[in-house]
């Protein structure tokens, strides 16, 4: 049985003329907050607040940062600008080594890996044929 992958998924459908959905949204309702500061606000202090909503409108519609939508680096701002910002360095753990005693023992013991004969052939057999490669 066959099924057919999906393409192009990164690219959103364009629903209204070469605007994708979110595009839409972001439209309608920057335009629909124009409106609404012309409606509320009285004259002179309208244009301004007008303005920025509109530039942002723009932002969001179509202006892209890194070929990214605008939405995304203002979110991760937001999300950057609000999050914790504690930066703990953690210095590495040193090892300290102990000798081993033994009652009536006066030399320092090592641990040693113990090799057996099989592993030992291997190793010795993977040393030849890598010299001879070389």
């Amino acid at each position: 049985m066959q099924f057919q992958v999906p393409q192009f998924i990164e690219v959103e459908d364009k629903i209204v003329g070469p605007f994708t959905i979110k595009q839409l949204v972001f439209l309608l309702g920057g335009a629909g907050g124009v409106y609404l500061i012309k409606q509320t606000v009285p004259g002179l202090l309208a244009w301004p607040l007008m303005l920025v909503l509109a530039v942002f409108t723009w932002a969001l519609v179509f202006y892209k940062v890194n070929d990214r939508p605008f939405i995304i680096t203002l979110q991760a701002a937001v999300k950057y600008y609000f999050a914790e910002k504690l930066y703990l360095w953690n210095k590495p753990e040193q090892r300290v080594f102990r000798e081993i005693k033994k009652p009536g023992a006066s030399i320092k013991e090592s641990v040693v890996p113990t090799l057996s004969r099989n592993k030992l052939k291997e190793l010795s057999w993977g040393l030849d044929i890598n010299d001879t490669l070389k």
